[in-house]
């Protein structure tokens, strides 16, 4: 069973609280956490894009 200190919880809890779209990846060896890593999605709506859902709304 991995071992969480309240350092680390309160690490991956702020990083999920900041992170709207994307991944939390947390690596663990001989029970322990060893290391985070965050992937954060941007998206973004070019206007070609934009101009094509508002005609199928339409």
């Amino acid at each position: 069973m991995a071992v969480v200190d309240k350092e680390k919880m309160e690490y991956i809890l702020a990083m999920l609280k900041n992170l709207e779209y994307g991944s939390l990846a947390i690596s663990i060896h001989d029970g322990h956490i060893t290391q985070i890593d965050s992937t954060e999605k941007n998206r973004f709506v070019t206007k070609s894009q934009s101009l094509n859902n508002n005609s199928l709304k339409g």
